[in-house]
This record gives C-alpha cells, sequence and structure tokens, in this order.
C-alpha cells in the first residue's frame, strides 16, 4: 500500500492528476534558494527559458550571467564564482552539461572541491523529436564516477524543488538532473527530502519484489504495484540520490530478495549499476535492470520512445512476471 509518511498529492492517482515538468521545480526552487542566500548566482548557456532560469533571470538580473553556447567556459567561471565565496548553479540541457564540458566540471570544480552546483535539463529520450544528439543517457553515470560529487535524480517538480534548495545549502560539487515532459506531480511540501536519503513509497504485505527507481519513472513504478497488487507484492523505493547511496538499500532489497531498477538512462552506469554495485559487495541476490540498453535515443514523441524502449509499466510487469517465475 502507498506510505501515509510521504504525504502524496492528492490527486496523484487520479484522473484529474496535476502534471508539471520536473525542471519547472528547479526553477521554483532555484528563486527560492536565492531569496535565502545572497551568495547563489545563476549561469545559463543560451537556454534560460527553457531551462527555467528565467524566473531567477527577471528577479535577479544583477546575479544572472548568460554565458551563451560556451559549456565549458560556463563551468570554468562557475568554479571561479565558487572559489570567490558564491554558490553558482549552471545549467544547459543534460548532453552539453555536463556531457560537453565533462573535463571543466571534473577538474575546475569537483578536483578543486569548490561549491558549484550543475544542472542538467531535458534528460532521457523523453526529449522526443530532439533526437539522439540531444537525448543525455548517461549523465548518471558520467556524474557518479567523479570523486566528491552528489548526483540527484527527482521524482517530480516538487522534489525537484527541495533538491535544488538542498543542494544550495549543501556544501560541495552536486550534479542535478531534470527532465523536459510534464509528469504526474507525486508529492508535497510536506513529502520527506534528505540529500542521500531513499524512502519507501510503496510496501505490499509480502513483498517479493524490490522496485527501486528515479526521475520519471517511479511514477511508472507506482503504477506496476498498484496494477499488480493482487498478484505480486512489491515494494517500490524512491532513490532520489544516486550518489551517495543510501545505507539501506539493502534492508529494502533484502525485504523481498529480488530487485527492479527502473531509470530513463543507460542501463551501464546508472542507478541500476549503482544498486548491483552495493548488492553484489553486500548482500548478493538477483537483479533486473529497465533502462535503454545501450543504445543511442533517437527522433520520436516522447511517449512512442518510451515504449520503444522498454521503459513503461506494460514492459515493467512483464519483467516483474518474468522475475517471479524464474
Amino acid at each position: 500500500m502507498l506510505q501515509e509518511n510521504i504525504h502524496f498529492h492528492k490527486k496523484t492517482f487520479t484522473e484529474q492528476k496535476d502534471m508539471l515538468p520536473i525542471r519547472e521545480g528547479y526553477g521554483r526552487g532555484l528563486l527560492e534558494a536565492a531569496e535565502k542566500d545572497i551568495r547563489v548566482v545563476a549561469l545559463c548557456a543560451d537556454l534560460t527559458d527553457s531551462t527555467k532560469t528565467n524566473y531567477f533571470k527577471e528577479k535577479f538580473p544583477g546575479r544572472f550571467v548568460e554565458m551563451g553556447i560556451g559549456e565549458q567556459s560556463m563551468a570554468s567561471v562557475a568554479s571561479g564564482m565558487a572559489a570567490m565565496g558564491k554558490v553558482p548553479f549552471f545549467t544547459s540541457y543534460a548532453m552539453f552539461s555536463p556531457g560537453r564540458n565533462w573535463e571543466q566540471i571534473r577538474t575546475t570544480i569537483c578536483y578543486n572541491n569548490v561549491n558549484a552546483k550543475v544542472v542538467g535539463s531535458h534528460a532521457g529520450v523523453s526529449v522526443g523529436p530532439d533526437g539522439g544528439t540531444h537525448q543525455a543517457l548517461e549523465d548518471i553515470a558520467i556524474t557518479r564516477v567523479i570523486p566528491r560529487m552528489t548526483v540527484l535524480v527527482p521524482c517530480d517538480s516538487e522534489e525537484a524543488r527541495k533538491a535544488t534548495l538542498a543542494a544550495a545549502e549543501h556544501e560541495g560539487p552536486v550534479y542535478i538532473r531534470l527532465q523536459r515532459e510534464a509528469t504526474p506531480v507525486i508529492t508535497t511540501d510536506a513529502s520527506p527530502f534528505e540529500i542521500g536519503k531513499a524512502q519507501c513509497f510503496y510496501r505490499a504485505k509480502k513483498p517479493q519484489v524490490t522496485v527501486f527507481a528515479c526521475g520519471a519513472l517511479l511514477y511508472t513504478a507506482l503504477e506496476m504495484a498498484r496494477e499488480m497488487e493482487e498478484e505480486v507484492g512489491m515494494l517500490v523505493v524512491n532513490v532520489p540520490t544516486v550518489k551517495p547511496l543510501d545505507s539501506a538499500i539493502c534492508a529494502f532489497a533484502r525485504e523481498s530478495g529480488r530487485v527492479l531498477t527502473m531509470e530513463e538512462h543507460q542501463r551501464i552506469g546508472g542507478l541500476g549499476s549503482a544498486i548491483a554495485e552495493r548488492l553484489v559487495e553486500e548482500c548478493p541476490m538477483p537483479v533486473h535492470r529497465i533502462g535503454v540498453d545501450d543504445m543511442f535515443g533517437q527522433s520520436g514523441e516522447p511517449d512512442e520512445l518510451l515504449v520503444h524502449y522498454g521503459l513503461t509499466k506494460e514492459h515493467g510487469i512483464s519483467v516483474i512476471r518474468a522475475m517471479i517465475s524464474e
């Protein structure tokens, strides 16, 4: 059943569910963080409206820097600002930041351990018609491998707002991954969020499979659990912090003895890899991973791309059934 302590949005599982882009939460959170802390500044690489940095620009024009199409320079400038005591948030499409400027993020920010925040918008295949060149499917992998980097993947717009506020207060490099399309609003202001913590959103009386999910696919996992509640008992865990991974991951996994991970990212190097790495060292058990299977994205409508790459409720249910029959 849904866990009461999560304080779900009252319309989440209704026909009239509220839909908002996850990136919208970043825009609102950045503005709120700036109102609380004068050190917060923002940089963008010619995508201010798309990344929702326009809210910040309109209210704090003197604390905003438009870098143009210069992602490498943007990371380096943000590093310098952080070294001088500012708390810079810099953003573009995830394919370009952290994609294009990975070396600057690694060396000028993480190697120097400065307090800069990388925000990658429009991640995953659901960017749609922009195609494979703009669909970041490797960004979790390339950020979580860097020492000192914290990696956050919020599940909805409200959690993105909280992740942004938490990143502003966190000392050290942070990557926040955002998606473009409107997705269901699952959580509320009262829902728990803390960097480094995973939360159980759904728990059957006798769990047979533990599902770990992040980003927009958390809602898909919850739909699966609700639809299959009479057939298969599931534990659904939201993992908004991919790095550092919560130490409770093994405890959640042990409740069922089987694990499924779900993410709109390559199966290699993302949440599924992080979970598998932890389990193989501490509590080995069967792990199945749903994600993009070593392929590039392509142009198409978001919904048809999710179907093509097996990132749907229907595919998840078929995988669960196969796991139970093994």
